[in-house]
């Protein structure tokens, strides 16, 4: 493998660790529920992208559809969290 590739995948994995302990930090201490909400979102983001990079850096396609998996589950979550911040509720009467 290319030596280059290898440290940017070492440098692309640090700053993903680094923006997942930034998101978390906010999760804590975040002052409303907007805010933690939008640090989960951003913390299911990263994760699912240091799951991408250890698929290209191992090769296996494996780690690839489990990063898709992240992602709808993220989504589907992240709406239900917005629209129950929005209404109380998620599901309607």
């Amino acid at each position: 493998m290319n030596t280059v590739l290898v440290w940017a995948y070492a440098f692309a994995l640090g700053c993903f660790i680094l923006g997942l302990m930034c998101a978390t930090l906010r999760l804590l201490r975040g002052p409303t529920p907007c805010d933690r909400v939008l640090a989960l979102d951003t913390m299911y983001i990263n994760g699912m992208l240091i799951i991408l990079v250890l698929g290209m850096r191992t090769g296996t396609s494996l780690y690839f559809d489990v990063a898709l998996v992240i992602a709808l589950f993220g989504f589907a979550g992240s709406a239900a969290t917005a629209k129950f911040l929005l209404r109380g509720e998620v599901i309607e009467p």
